[in-house]
């Protein structure tokens, strides 16, 4: 019994995080505008080279950009423990992509999507804007900066690693229970 219970979790778990993935992986219309495109920040390392998913967002954020979704790109995240601000590595990155410096603003003190939302909305007059984050982190990254701004969308970029993707989507399963405990979704 205790068993079938507990199978029963752990599908429900795993069927959960895909349906999060699934969800993240749909673009806005390709003839929506919005004021800014904000990229979530994600980890970076000792040695100030973006995590995988953090490269993943910004190239995705690029091409955004490109296609004229917006005429500015907010990247965000403060310092880790890798000592870099993952606002500014995003940044650099997006200069690398061509990316005009003058379009680029940095929220660099965040540490959490709620943080994202906050700072975002006190730093920018923007009211409609472009989330871009993994794929699974859209539901819950929407919901939040819902609450900050009017028009909310999301682009969710999608990790190549299948098992890391996996393992994101699992872990944002009881992110999103606690931020809705919280009443921050």
């Amino acid at each position: 019994m205790i068993a079938a219970w507990l199978a029963g979790i752990a599908a429900g778990w795993v069927a959960l995080a895909s349906v999060l993935d699934l969800l993240g992986r749909r673009s806005p219309p390709p003839a929506q505008s919005f004021d800014a495109i904000i990229v979530l920040g994600c980890k970076v390392f000792p040695s100030g080279q973006p995590s995988t998913a953090l490269a993943e967002r910004v190239k995705l954020a690029a091409a955004m950009f490109d296609s004229n979704r917006a005429p500015l790109i907010v990247t965000t995240g403060g310092t880790g423990d890798s000592g870099h601000a993952e606002a500014e590595v995003a940044a650099r990155m997006l200069i690398d992509l061509g990316v005009p410096r003058r379009a680029i603003h940095m929220e660099a003190r965040s540490t959490s999507t709620q943080e994202n939302a906050r700072y975002c909305a006190m730093q920018l007059p923007a009211r409609d804007v472009l989330l871009v984050t993994d794929a699974y982190h859209c539901v819950r990254a929407r919901r939040v900066f819902a609450r900050y701004f009017r028009t909310v969308a999301t682009a969710g970029s999608v990790h190549p690693s299948a098992r890391l993707r996996a393992k994101g989507a699992l872990r944002e399963v009881p992110v999103v229970l606690l931020y809705a405990l919280l009443r921050w979704v």
